[in-house]
C-alpha cells in the first residue's frame, strides 16, 4: 500500500495582506501582533514539520505536481474570471473576491494548489498511489466558479475531479466534506449534475451564512445528489461520529462513486478560532477509518483527501498527523497531548441526545 503526500514549498507562499482574522485593518480594527489572516501558511507547515520529525514523512510517497493548466482552470472557472485574476496577481497582488486578498505571484501560487490536488487524485484513480493527502494551499472548497471566496481562490477539487472525468479516469466521483464551513463552492459548480455526489457536514449558518441548509438537495438532474449536514455549535465527537455513520455512510452507499475525494478541513476541532465545535484528533482520524473501510467496499480504496481550512497552528499538526497517520495505515504516531483534557470537555449525555435528534429529523427527512 502506498499513500501519497503532495505538497509545494511555494504553496506557503501565499499572503493574504493587513488583515485582523477575517477583517480587514483599518478603522476600529487594530493590527494584530501575528498579523495576516488566519488562513497562514504556519498551520500546514507545522504538520509538514511534525510527519519529518515523528518519521511518518519517510513511509510517505512525497512529492510535488504541476500548476494546473490552463486547460485544465477552464473547465471550471470562465476565462473573464482568470484572465482578471492573472492581472491583479501580475500587478503586486489585491482582492477580486470576498476575503480573499492574495499577493504577486498569487494566480501562479492557487494554480499550483489546485495543480497538487488534480495529481493527487489522477495517481490514485490510474493505481500509481492506494491514496493520497494533498497539503493544497490556498484551499478551494469556497471558490464559486465566477469568484474567489473566503480564502479560496481556485476550486481545487472540482478542477481535480473535471480533469478526471475529461480523460476518462473516473465517471461518478463523491466529494465529502468535513470543513466546519459549507462547502458551497464545489456544491455550487455540481448542484445540476449527479455525476458528482457532495455531501457537506459543517456548523450551521458559520460561513457563508445562507448556504449550507438540508434541503437543499440538488437541482434538475442533480436533485438528491447534494447533502448538507448543518450541525449546531457545541457538536462534539460523539456527534460527529454518529453523522457520519447515519447520513454520510449510506449516501455513499447508495451512490457507489470510482473514487472519494475528502474536503478535509480541521477547523472542527475544539481549539479552532474561527469556529465552535468541540471535534478532536481522534474524531478526524475516525472519519478518515469509515471513509477508508467505505472506499474499500465501494472504489477499490480509492481516497484523496485535499487539505481545506483550520486555523490554530498548534493543533492542526496533531489533527492532521493522526488523519494522515491513518491513511497510510502507520503505526508512527505523534501523542495528541491534550486527548484527555479535550475528551473531558466534549458534550455530556443530555446534549448528546440533544445532536442525536437533530440527526434523527435529517434521516427521517431522507428516508
Amino acid at each position: 500500500m502506498t499513500t501519497g503526500f503532495f505538497w509545494d514549498e511555494r504553496c506557503f507562499w501565499h499572503g493574504g495582506g493587513n488583515y485582523a482574522q477575517y477583517l480587514p485593518v483599518g478603522g476600529l480594527v487594530q493590527p494584530m501582533a501575528a498579523g495576516g489572516l488566519p488562513e497562514s501558511p504556519e498551520t500546514k507547515r507545522r504538520l509538514k514539520n511534525m510527519m519529518q520529525v515523528t518519521g511518518l514523512w519517510d513511509e510517505l510517497a512525497t512529492q510535488s505536481a504541476p500548476e494546473a493548466t490552463r486547460e485544465q482552470l477552464l473547465r471550471v472557472h470562465p476565462t473573464s474570471f482568470l484572465d482578471e485574476f492573472k492581472r491583479i496577481s501580475d500587478s503586486g497582488g489585491g482582492e477580486i473576491g470576498i476575503r480573499t486578498p492574495f499577493g504577486p505571484g498569487g494566480f501562479e501560487i492557487a494554480s499550483l494548489s489546485a495543480g497538487l490536488a488534480t495529481a493527487a487524485l489522477a495517481q490514485v484513480l490510474d493505481g500509481t498511489l492506494s491514496n493520497a493527502y494533498a497539503l493544497s494551499r490556498p484551499p478551494g472548497h469556497h471558490c464559486l466558479p465566477e469568484r474567489p471566496n473566503g480564502f479560496c481562490l481556485l476550486a481545487n477539487i472540482a478542477i481535480a475531479i473535471e480533469d478526471a472525468f475529461a480523460k476518462g479516469k473516473a465517471k461518478r466521483i463523491a466529494v465529502l466534506d468535513w470543513d466546519v464551513h459549507h462547502g458551497n463552492g464545489t456544491e455550487a459548480i455540481f448542484y445540476d449534475r449527479d455525476d458528482v455526489l457532495t455531501i457537506s457536514i459543517h456548523q450551521d449558518r458559520n460561513y457563508p451564512q445562507d448556504t449550507g441548509f438540508f434541503d437543499d438537495r440538488g437541482r434538475g438532474k442533480g436533485e438528491g445528489f447534494n447533502l448538507n449536514i448543518p450541525l449546531p455549535a457545541g457538536t462534539g465527537h460523539k456527534g460527529y461520529l454518529e453523522a457520519f455513520d447515519r447520513l454520510v455512510a449510506p449516501a455513499l452507499r447508495a451512490y457507489a462513486p470510482d473514487a472519494i475525494v475528502v474536503a478535509c478541513g480541521f477547523d472542527a476541532a475544539l481549539m479552532d478560532p474561527l469556529a465552535r465545535m468541540m471535534a478532536t484528533a481522534e474524531t478526524f482520524r475516525a472519519m478518515t477509518e469509515r471513509t477508508m473501510d467505505l472506499a474499500d467496499d465501494l472504489c477499490d480504496g480509492k481516497v484523496v483527501l485535499v487539505h481545506e481550512g483550520g486555523y490554530s497552528e498548534f493543533y492542526v499538526p496533531f489533527c492532521g498527523h493522526a488523519t494522515i497517520q491513518q491513511l497510510a495505515r502507520s503505526t508512527t504516531e505523534a501523542v495528541d497531548p491534550v486527548a484527555e483534557n479535550f475528551m473531558i470537555r466534549q458534550p455530556d449525555a443530555r446534549f448528546d441526545a440533544y445532536f442525536s435528534g437533530i440527526i434523527d429529523d435529517m434521516v427521517a427527512a431522507l428516508d
